[in-house]
């Protein structure tokens, strides 16, 4: 799985398989690296994506995600039962917010024009604002996480590149909220990362880092990637995992709008 793969359609297409009963969907994307592999990932709100390379037929794309059919249904399966419990937010007092890991109290207070705030206080996130809509709330919401992320995102960069030796300089680090990916990383070496990612543990923030990082030094996910990571971070698999289960936590702000991406 992947945070880093442009995904361009090349065609639009959607493919089937079958699994049991069930007649499983999925669409093809074209794979922009030089793997001759096609990689298979299944988004937590029940989207089935294979990216293949543009010279593979499509029968042989449906066969290498049949001979992953278990593991895509099981997927499939877990995401479901997480959607069951997923409410759309409402943005009012009592709701929980995530931050770093933790879980906050949302707390909705009146104030005046000039003093518009959002801030941490003894196990609440309190926003202070001259209209409590829920479209007013979720504004601030929003930009106090981008500043919370802007700031998390470049000391944890620091921090990791004392492990990334084969890094020369200091990437760019840019913030932008993205549907389908936590980060990725652009040919020059520029980092984007979701402002959504401030809501994980510092050890999942830590993770996508590096991925992206290791990027630096392989931009595809071949081998030497993998062996790279597992060098850095040795128990970056059980990370992930731990990323991929509350992803719904983190990006559902809405649920119509919001899709996410296993790693």
């Amino acid at each position: 799985m992947t945070i880093a793969i442009c995904n361009t359609p090349i065609k639009n297409t959607t493919l089937h398989f079958n699994y049991g009963d069930e007649t499983i969907a999925f669409e093809r994307v074209n794979r922009t690296s030089d793997v001759n592999r096609v990689l298979i990932k299944v988004h937590p709100d029940c989207r089935v994506i294979a990216a293949a390379p543009p010279g593979i037929d499509d029968s042989e794309v449906v066969d290498a995600v049949k001979k992953r059919s278990r593991w895509v249904y099981e997927k499939l399966r877990d995401f479901r039962k997480q959607l069951e419990h997923v409410t759309p937010r409402r943005y009012i007092s009592g709701e929980s917010h995530f931050y770093l890991g933790k879980r906050y109290v949302l707390k909705i207070a009146k104030t005046s024009r000039h003093n518009q705030e959002v801030k941490l206080s003894r196990g609440k996130l309190e926003v202070h604002t001259t209209r409590k809509s829920r479209e007013k709330v979720q504004v601030l919401l929003t930009e106090w996480y981008k500043s919370r992320a802007k700031e998390v995102f470049a000391k944890r960069l620091d921090a990791m590149l004392d492990q990334a030796l084969w890094v020369d300089e200091k990437p760019p680090i840019r913030i932008q909220s993205m549907q389908t990916q936590w980060g990725s990383c652009s040919p020059q070496g520029r980092i984007t990362l979701n402002p959504h990612l401030v809501k994980a543990p510092r050890e999942c923030i830590d993770y996508v880092i590096l991925h992206e990082l290791c990027h630096i030094a392989e931009h595809n996910h071949s081998d030497r990637f993998y062996r790279l990571i597992q060098q850095v971070m040795p128990k970056w698999e059980k990370v992930k995992d731990r990323l991929d289960a509350n992803a719904h936590y983190y990006l559902h702000t809405e649920l119509s709008k919001t899709s996410t991406h296993v790693l």
